[in-house]
């Protein structure tokens, strides 16, 4: 432990603690622009810049680590030269940065607009010097303009070294360096797999969610259509906090008040899908386990950037794909096939949107043409994000936290404590035993709650015992830079003709899973991504059922239009097929 002073206030903290951390510590706030909690610092910017007391020397606090030359000295964090030249920085970035913050996607959320407010800067003393890079709007999901871009560095770190995508990457230097996807090749035709957390941490305007909020407003003042709603699992422990609530505020039968309030016909919850994908993930996991030479490991399919990643990379384990659609796609499919005729709504006039917590969702909605197997057009005809449905509800002049609760609409509303855990990481794969569970073994499971799947950690691996004989190896991965090494174990059994090391294998994109999704509200951390998950299990261990199998309107579809899980009608309607992509669009 190191003992010393930062601005005369004492400070013990292990050795190896950056001094920005240990300014934490003693409640100081340093400025920073290039650092994040997610990733590791790499000091671009220059702006926590901090120095000994009685030294001339500054150093940059987010890579400075606290050693033994520190014990009884004092670190300053802010005087008038330290304060001055931070101000100077700010300016040189503002001299290479447009000055139409009042269009800018992030205006009033911008971290640049942030620090140049706490600065006061009025003036601009440097010469102007923009470099006239058009916007990339030719990924589905994300947009880029790199005109905003304050070389920060994030999103190439993010995209490289957290998801392992390699999309993003820098290019020239200086002024007249940018952010560009690789190769300089258009965003739409990189390897992006569209999972926007690039976009989630980015600090200002250079890249984020194409924004199809005007198509949504033009839907819901189209007297010819009949607008329908669907709202996914972790955007209900997120939403609240674009209005001012603690992350993890259950906010969502205030949801189902609110869209009504923006003029939705009908409203339905995503959650009821998810009980539905288990139902037939669930099936097609038993049957893969019976069936000899079936594919093993399963492998989850609900993440739309898992699915576009493993097209890419691993397009040699598609027989282990799940073939099973996401939620959202399986509830557009069941709007339009069955609600539609049930309600004597033509399907053709029905307008389906989702609110999801992911990016990559816009571009599922289109993926192949088994995301048209109502026969009404796309079965999803519009995904908006979390981010997008809170501006909307500021637009309308909604104080969404005052609404009376609603309830959503049956039959395709009411959910289980499993369809809503599909929000957190290890959710689908401790849904999928609570019902597998019973599936093998015809009884309930005593203790529905299976935690070492839970947590943040990278990879979890478990072993599931039905008492019956049967055992099946599981593994959960989040954050696509930490699936490589659950999938090259797979791969290398498969290869040498080993027993595989798991028969079930969930996989999720982004850190946390869709908690902490590319369309969640900005400025998730791991301490944001804890509370939203504690308030995912929350509405689990609320829930009337628990279990997805137990869902009543589960079983009223079974019988009204499905007929059994994995049936033919089923495989019309819920799952889909995968094909090899490129990586590289030509």
């Amino acid at each position: 432990m190191i003992n010393f002073k930062i601005n005369g206030i004492p400070v013990q903290v292990e050795e190896g603690t950056t001094i920005l951390d240990a300014a934490k510590k003693a409640n100081i706030k340093i400025p920073t622009l290039c650092y994040n909690p997610d990733l590791p610092p790499w000091a671009s910017c220059g702006i926590c810049i901090v120095r000994m007391a009685g030294s001339p020397k500054m150093v940059r606090a987010c890579t400075t680590p606290v050693d033994g030359g520190f014990e009884g000295k004092e670190i300053i964090t802010h005087d008038a030269e330290i304060i001055g030249t931070r101000k100077t920085i700010l300016e040189l970035i503002l001299s290479n940065h447009p000055n139409d913050c009042l269009q800018c996607p992030r205006n009033g959320n911008c971290e640049l607009q942030e620090l140049a407010a706490d600065f006061g800067i009025r003036e601009s003393p440097f010469k102007k010097v923009l470099n006239g890079i058009p916007v990339d709007d030719s990924n589905p999901s994300i947009i880029l303009n790199p005109e905003k871009c304050v070389r920060c560095g994030r999103c190439v770190k993010v995209c490289q070294e957290v998801q392992n995508v390699w999309a993003l990457e820098f290019l020239g230097r200086g002024i007249k360096g940018k952010i560009a996807s690789a190769a300089d090749a258009p965003l739409g035709e990189s390897p992006c797999i569209k999972c926007g957390q690039c976009s989630a941490h980015c600090p200002v305007g250079a890249i984020y969610e194409r924004d199809d909020t005007q198509e949504v407003w033009a839907a819901l003042q189209n007297p010819d259509k009949h607008t329908v709603v669907q709202i996914a699992p972790a955007v209900r422990v997120a939403l609240a906090e674009e209005f001012g609530c603690e992350p993890g505020t259950i906010a969502t039968k205030k949801m189902y008040a609110a869209l009504r309030r923006l003029g939705f016909n009908t409203v339905f919850d995503t959650n009821f899908s998810a009980d539905l994908t288990i139902m037939e993930e669930g099936t097609e996991l038993v049957k893969r386990l019976t069936e000899k030479g079936s594919a093993i490991p399963l492998i989850t399919s609900c993440c739309p950037a898992w699915v576009d990643y493993m097209e890419k990379y691993y397009a040699d384990m598609i027989p282990n794909f799940s073939t099973a659609k996401s939620p959202q796609q399986m509830m557009g499919a069941m709007i339009k096939a069955y609600w539609a005729g049930k309600a004597s709504v033509d399907p053709a006039k029905v307008y389906s949107v989702s609110v999801m917590p992911c990016t990559a969702k816009k571009w599922e909605t289109k993926r192949n043409d088994d995301m048209k197997s109502a026969g009404a057009g796309y079965d999803v005809d519009i995904a908006i994000t979390t981010r997008e449905l809170a501006r909307m509800i500021k637009q309308a002049g909604i104080d969404i936290m005052a609404l009376p609760e609603e309830d959503a609409d049956n039959p395709l509303g009411p959910y289980t404590g499993a369809g809503t855990i599909f929000g957190v990481t290890g959710g689908v794969m401790e849904a999928a035993v609570r019902s597998a569970y019973f599936l093998v073994t015809k009884k309930e499971l005593g203790d529905v709650n299976f935690k070492p799947v839970r947590g943040l950690d990278g990879v979890k691996e478990a072993e599931v015992d039905f008492q019956n004989g049967t055992k099946i190896r599981i593994a959960v991965a989040h954050q696509m830079g930490n699936i490589a090494a659950v999938l090259d174990k797979i791969r290398a059994a498969q290869k040498e003709g080993k027993e595989v090391p798991y028969h079930f294998v969930e996989v999720m994109a982004c850190r946390g899973g869709c908690i902490g999704g590319g369309g969640q509200p900005y400025g998730c951390t791991d301490e944001i991504r804890k509370q939203r998950t504690a308030g995912i299990y929350t509405d689990d261990e609320k829930s009337q059922y628990r279990c997805s199998h137990q869902n009543p309107f589960i079983d009223q579809v079974y019988k009204e239009f499905l007929g059994e899980p994995n049936g033919h009608k089923a495989h019309e309607l819920l799952h889909t097929k995968y094909v090899p992509r490129e990586l590289y669009l030509k």
